[in-house]
C-alpha cells in the first residue's frame, strides 16, 4: 500500500470507530520495567503546507480585488458608516448617525464592519475585509472540525469544497450578515465536535452561546441548526441520559443570554430614546423577530415586505422568493450557487450511515454524519419550501454541511475499500468493499454529470469546460471501480482526477465571482443564467427582464401601465413620492430612454444598470451637483436630506457622508415617521431637502411613506437638480 492510499485508509489519532480497542494492561512483572508507551499517531509532515496553502488560497480568492464592488449592498454599507460615527448608531445598527431607524436585522455583522471602518477609514476595502477573513477562517474551522475525527485529507477537501463553493466566494467577498452567521455555526459545530468526545459541559455550552450570537447576527436563520447539535449530542456524548439533558438544558440557557441581552436592551429602552425598529410595523424587536424576519418568511406572511404570501408569481412566493418545491435547491437560479456537489453529498450521506450500520451509541461516524447530514437537510428542506422571501445566496449557509459530508463520505467510503476482510467472513469484507467502491464512483459520476448540466446553462461561457468536465469525471468514476485491478501507484493520479473533475465546476464559477463586481440587495455568484438572476450576480432582470422566480416583465422594462402581480396592480403613480419608483421621482419616460434618476427604462438584457429597482433594491450615486447642493450648510441639520426607501438614502449618505432619513426603512413600508413626525422635523428645521422617488409599498405595511411625499409635493416648490427631484423644506415655500 503506497503512502496515499495508507493515508486515506488509516485515520489520525482519535478518529471515529475505526481506532481499535485498547489491549488489557499486561501482568506486571518484577524483574523488567515495563516497555515505552506508544506515541501518539501523528498526521503526516505536509499536512500543515497544505493546510496553510488552501488558507493562503482562500484569502487570495476572497481579497483578491475585494474593492471593485464599491459599497456592496449600500443598505448595509449605509448603516456602518453610521456606526463608525455614532456609538448610539453602532449598538442599534442605524441606518443613519442620527438614528431615525434601524436596518431589518440584528446588528452583530454590522458591528464588526464598523470597527474596521473606525480603524482604517471608510473605503470598499474596510467594510468588505473581515467578511473575507471570516471566509478564510471559516474554512480553517471547518476543517479543524472534520480532521479531527476523520483525518487530515477529510478536513482538507471539506474545507477545499467550502471555499469553492460560489455562493461562498461571494457572500465573504460581500457586507451582507451571512459570511458571520456561516462562521459562528461552523464554530458552533466544532465546539459541538469537542463536547460529543467527553460529554464536556463547557464545550457543549459554548456551541449554545455561539448559536446565540448568530441570533445576533441573522436572528431566527440561526436557530435552525439546535435541533441537530441538540440531537446528536443526546445521542453520542459518552455519559449518562440525564447528564446529557442537564447539559443540553444550560446549552440552551446560553443561547438565551447570548442572543437575548441585546434584545432585551431594546425592548426595556423607551421607544423615544432609540431609533425605529425597521422591517416592524409597531417599533418592535420581538415583532420583526417572529415576524417579517421570522415565521414570515416560512409563511409567506410578512407584512410590509413586498413579496411573500404567493402574491406575486405562479408557484412561489412572490418575485423575491421563487418557485418553492423539493428541486429549489437545483432549479436555474439557486442551482449554480450551491448544487454542484450537493448529490454527492446526499449519496456519501447514506452511503456512510449505512456503513456505520448497528455501531454503538456514541460511534463517532456515524455522529459526524448526523450532525452535518442533519444541518443540510434540516435547513436545505426549510429553504426548499418557504414560502416567504427567499434569496438564492441564502444557500451559503448550506455550503458547510456539503464540504463536510464530501470529505467525511469520500473518505469513509474510500477507507471501507480498502479495509481488511472481517474475520471468519472475508465474502462479507469483500462485498462490502465493492459496494463502497461502486458508491464512491457513483457519486463521482454523478458529480461530473450534474456539473455539465449547470455549466449547460451558460453555454457560451467556456463550452470546452462543460467538455472536459464530464469526459474527465466519468473516466475517474470508470477507473475508480476498477482500482483494485490497477497498479498502486495509480491512486494518487486517480484521486486528483476526481477530485479535479469535482472541483472544476464551482472553481471556475467562483473565479468569475471573484473577478466581477457586485453591488445591489440580491448579488448572485457566476455568469450570466438564462432564466436565473442577473448577469454576474447583480441584482438584475435577466432573459429579457425575468424577475426572480420567473416573472417576466415584458420587454424588459417597467410598463407605463400596470406592473403585472403587484398588489392591486399598482401603477407606475403608486410609487410614494410620485413616478416610478425611480430616484428622482420622475417617470421611466426621461430623455434618451433613460429615467431622470440614473435608471434605465429599457434595461439592457433586462438588467439594470448597477442592479436593483430604481432605489428599493440598489443604491445611486449622487452626481456632484446635486452631492454639493446636500453638503451645503449640513451642520445645521440632523438629516441634510429625507427620502423613501433605504436603498435609496443610503446613495445619497454614503456620498456626502452626512446623515439622510430613510422613510419608511427598507422598502418604503414602516411607519417610520409618521407624516405628523415629518413635519414636526420640517418646522424644527432638522431637515434640509426631499428627495423624490425611491421605494415602493407591497404586500400591505404602512402608507406613511406616500402621505409625507404627498405632503411635500402640495406644499413646497419642486427643483430638478441632474435629473432628481429636489425639494428645500427649509425654504418655507409654498408650492
Amino acid at each position: 500500500m503506497d503512502r496515499t492510499e495508507s493515508l486515506l485508509t488509516a485515520p489520525t489519532a482519535g478518529s471515529p470507530a475505526t481506532d481499535p480497542a485498547p489491549a488489557p494492561a499486561p501482568e506486571p512483572v518484577p524483574t523488567a520495567a515495563p516497555p515505552p508507551a506508544e506515541p501518539p499517531r501523528r498526521d503526516p509532515r505536509w499536512t500543515r503546507p497544505a493546510l496553510f496553502g488552501l488558507l493562503l488560497a482562500t484569502a487570495l480568492l476572497y481579497l483578491w480585488g475585494l474593492g471593485a464592488s464599491g459599497w456592496g449592498n449600500a443598505f448595509y454599507s449605509a448603516a456602518v458608516q453610521a456606526g463608525s460615527e455614532s456609538g448610539k448608531a453602532f449598538f442599534y445598527g442605524s441606518s443613519d448617525a442620527a438614528n431615525s431607524i434601524t436596518v431589518d436585522k440584528t446588528p452583530a455583522s454590522l458591528w464588526l464592519m464598523a470597527l474596521s471602518v473606525r480603524v482604517f477609514g471608510l473605503s470598499s476595502w474596510s467594510i468588505l475585509v473581515p467578511q473575507a477573513l471570516l471566509g478564510v477562517a471559516s474554512v480553517g474551522v471547518l476543517h479543524a472540525a472534520v480532521r479531527r475525527w476523520y483525518g487530515p485529507v477529510a478536513g482538507l477537501l471539506a474545507g477545499a469544497v467550502l471555499a469553492v463553493t460560489p455562493v461562498a466566494t461571494l457572500m465573504f467577498r460581500f457586507n451582507n450578515p451571512d459570511a458571520l452567521l456561516v462562521f459562528l455555526l461552523v464554530a458552533a459545530a466544532y465546539a459541538t465536535v469537542r463536547a460529543v468526545e467527553t460529554a464536556s459541559t463547557r464545550w457543549i455550552t459554548l456551541t449554545g452561546a455561539l448559536v446565540g450570537l448568530g441570533f445576533l447576527t441573522k436572528m431566527l436563520q440561526a436557530f435552525l441548526v439546535i435541533p441537530v447539535f441538540a440531537g446528536v449530542y443526546l445521542l453520542a456524548a459518552p455519559t449518562g441520559f440525564w447528564r446529557r439533558i442537564r447539559q443540553l438544558l444550560l446549552s440552551g440557557l446560553a443561547v438565551v443570554v447570548a442572543a437575548g441581552w441585546w434584545v432585551a436592551v431594546v425592548e426595556l429602552v423607551p421607544a423615544s430614546a432609540r431609533p425605529y425598529i425597521g422591517g416592524s410595523q409597531h417599533n418592535s424587536i420581538l415583532e420583526l423577530t417572529l415576524g417579517y424576519n421570522g415565521l414570515g418568511r416560512i409563511t409567506g406572511d410578512e407584512e410590509g415586505s413586498v413579496g411573500g404570501a404567493g402574491r406575486m408569481g405562479s408557484g412561489g412566493g412572490g418575485p423575491f422568493s421563487g418557485q418553492t418545491g423539493l428541486l429549489r435547491m437545483f432549479d436555474t437560479e439557486v442551482g449554480g450557487q450551491i448544487s454542484w456537489l450537493l448529490p454527492a453529498a446526499l449519496i456519501l450521506l447514506v452511503a456512510g450511515l449505512w456503513l456505520a450500520g448497528r455501531a454503538a451509541r456514541t460511534d463517532r461516524t456515524r455522529a459526524g454524519l448526523l450532525l452535518w447530514g442533519s444541518w443540510l437537510l434540516v435547513t436545505g428542506l426549510i429553504f426548499s419550501f418557504m414560502s416567504g422571501i427567499f434569496h438564492a445566496y441564502y444557500t451559503v449557509a448550506l455550503a458547510p454541511a456539503v464540504g463536510a459530508l464530501v470529505g467525511i463520505g469520500a473518505t469513509v467510503l474510500w477507507r471501507a475499500r480498502t479495509t481488511p476482510a472481517v474475520s471468519g467472513a472475508p465474502a462479507a469484507g469483500r462485498w462490502r468493499g465493492f459496494v463502497a467502491t461502486v458508491l464512491l464512483a457513483g457519486a463521482l459520476a454523478v458529480t461530473a454529470w450534474w456539473s455539465w448540466h449547470l455549466l449547460g446553462r451558460s453555454a457560451d461561457w467556456h463550452p470546452w469546460l462543460r467538455t472536459a468536465v464530464f469526459v474527465v469525471g466519468l473516466a475517474a468514476a470508470a477507473l475508480l471501480v476498477l482500482a483494485d485491478r490497477l497498479p498502486r501507484r495509480v491512486a494518487p493520479v486517480l484521486l486528483a482526477l476526481g477530485a479535479a473533475a469535482a472541483l472544476a465546476g464551482p472553481v471556475a464559477y467562483s473565479l468569475q465571482t471573484a473577478a466581477t463586481a457586485h453591488t445591489g440587495s440580491i448579488p448572485s455568484a457566476g455568469p450570466f443564467v438564462q432564466g436565473g438572476f442577473g448577469p454576474g450576480g447583480r441584482g438584475g432582470f435577466p432573459g429579457g427582464g425575468r424577475m426572480p422566480g420567473g416573472m417576466e416583465l415584458p420587454g424588459g422594462q417597467f410598463p407605463g401601465g400596470r406592473f403585472p402581480g403587484f398588489p392591486g396592480g399598482q401603477t407606475g403613480a403608486g410609487f410614494p413620492g410620485g413616478g416610478t419608483g425611480f430616484p428622482g421621482g420622475q417617470n421611466s419616460t426621461g430623455q434618451n430612454g433613460t429615467t431622470p434618476g440614473g435608471g434605465s427604462q429599457q434595461f439592457p438584457g433586462g438588467r439594470s444598470p448597477g442592479g436593483g429597482m430604481g432605489g428599493l433594491l440598489d443604491a445611486r450615486e449622487p452626481s456632484a451637483e446635486l452631492k454639493a447642493l446636500l453638503e451645503a450648510d449640513a451642520d445645521d441639520y440632523t438629516w441634510v436630506a429625507a427620502t423613501v426607501g433605504s436603498n435609496n438614502a443610503s446613495g445619497y449618505q454614503l456620498a456626502t457622508r452626512e446623515p439622510v432619513m430613510p422613510i419608511g426603512g427598507f422598502n418604503g413600508s414602516d411607519p417610520s415617521p409618521t407624516l405628523a413626525q415629518f413635519q414636526r422635523y420640517v418646522t424644527e428645521g432638522r431637515i434640509h431637502y426631499f428627495i423624490g422617488g425611491g421605494g415602493f409599498r407591497a404586500n400591505g405595511g404602512s402608507n406613511a411613506s406616500a402621505e409625507i411625499a404627498t405632503w411635500v409635493a402640495e406644499n413646497f416648490t419642486a427643483r430638478t437638480v441632474d435629473g432628481v427631484t429636489v425639494y428645500d423644506l427649509s425654504s418655507g415655500e409654498q408650492g
